[in-house]
């Protein structure tokens, strides 16, 4: 008995589909409005050549059905939960798959379902205005006679990868793994772009670090987040091609498509050496940035001490030649008062003397300072 999802009607997964040579397969969903056209394009090949463009998956099945050794594909862009259902019904498409192209949001990965394989690439475009790298979803579903494209963003362009493989019939005619191929090559071309813009950015923040740009410190971080999240995308696609180079013979993968992918996989590796490079490059520019920075606080404390030196060495000037005409001052003061009892005020050698200690007093205060290295 059938199960029940968000009132759609499930088919059971466990069971082949009509396309796996059971009679019992319940007949496939398919949406018949929608408000927006999922579909982007989808045509049956024939020894390479194009033989039928449908319109709707109906009309695919049907021609698929009628085209003897035809292969199916279909390319959708952010299709309906129904459409996807149907499709798995048709094509026996395992439940967690659907799952997985009905949320979106995958890490790159490679699965097998039987003898249907299920692939996640993330594509990458950089954009130069902000800087940043923009990537996108896709999701495929491969069997010995159909190819499912399930795009979640803009990119990658698979009407690019169309054009080539039907202006190439003899590598068209190779069958599903042959556009399989040419996706993934399309997908690792358009990261090359991606690696030039982020070696642009590692280039000037060179230059800004050196240049004592305030602002590199938050520019360096936001690149290494990008180049991560790069890395991400890179690295499980290694292990992708792996994975299908080490299951070409197996699958009856032709070798001229075999050394197609050697291909795909050398230039991959060529783009994660560089990432991986940008990433520790910018651990070592970020170092070398917290040092200058380190250097010019330095260098600011110790102008700052020395201007603080400066001014004490002044104050001290002031405050010594401040207290030597304090002296005189004080006495003067005393005696300018002119009270009849003071001592001395009517001694004939009263004004020399006072102004003898005056000067008394204000020789010993220089002596003093002069000692202290205060004047």
């Amino acid at each position: 008995m059938a199960t029940r999802r968000r009132g759609i009607s499930l088919p059971t997964f466990g069971q082949r589909s009509k396309r796996t040579g059971q009679a019992d397969a319940p007949e496939p969903v398919i949406a018949t409005t929608s408000s927006r056209p999922s579909m982007v394009d989808s045509a049956i090949y024939a020894d390479g050549q194009r033989v039928a463009s449908p319109l709707t998956l109906a009309e695919t099945y049907r021609a698929l059905d009628e085209t003897p050794g035809g292969v199916a594909w279909i390319g959708l862009y952010r299709p309906t939960e129904t459409e996807l259902l149907s499709l798995a019904d048709e094509f026996g498409l395992h439940e967690l798959a659907i799952e997985d192209a009905i949320i979106a949001h995958q890490r790159p990965k490679f699965e097998r379902y039987d003898d249907v394989l299920f692939v996640v690439l993330r594509a990458a475009s950089y954009l130069d205005a902000t800087e940043e790298v923009d990537f996108g979803e896709l999701h495929l579903f491969i069997g010995h006679n159909f190819v499912i494209t399930v795009r979640h963003s803009e990119s990658p362009d698979l009407s690019r990868v169309r054009r080539r493989m039907e202006s190439d019939p003899e590598l068209l005619a190779l069958g599903p793994q042959a556009i399989l191929y040419a996706i993934i090559d399309t997908v690792v071309d358009d990261y090359g772009p991606v690696v030039a813009g982020l070696a642009n950015d590692v280039d000037e923040i060179e230059s800004e670090v050196f240049a004592s740009d305030a602002l590199v410190s938050r520019r360096i971080y936001k690149l290494s987040r990008e180049v991560i999240d790069f890395q991400r995308a890179l690295h499980p696609l290694m292990r992708i091609m792996d994975a299908l180079e080490h299951g070409s013979e197996k699958y009856g993968v032709t070798q001229e498509l075999q050394r197609n992918l050697r291909d795909v996989a050398d230039h991959l590796i060529q783009f994660t050496e560089r990432v991986d490079g940008f990433r520790q490059l910018l651990r070592d520019i970020l170092t070398v940035n917290s040092t200058l920075v380190a250097e010019r606080q330095n260098e600011d404390m110790t102008r700052l001490a020395h201007s603080s030196n400066r001014q004490g060495e002044e104050v001290k000037k002031i405050s010594s030649w401040a207290a030597i005409l304090f002296a005189p001052s004080l006495i003067a003061g005393i005696y300018g008062m002119n009270f009849h009892g003071m001592p001395e005020l009517k001694w004939p050698l009263g004004y020399p003397m006072a102004i003898a200690l005056m000067l008394a007093l204000s020789g010993t205060l220089y002596l003093i300072f002069k000692k202290r290295n205060w004047l």
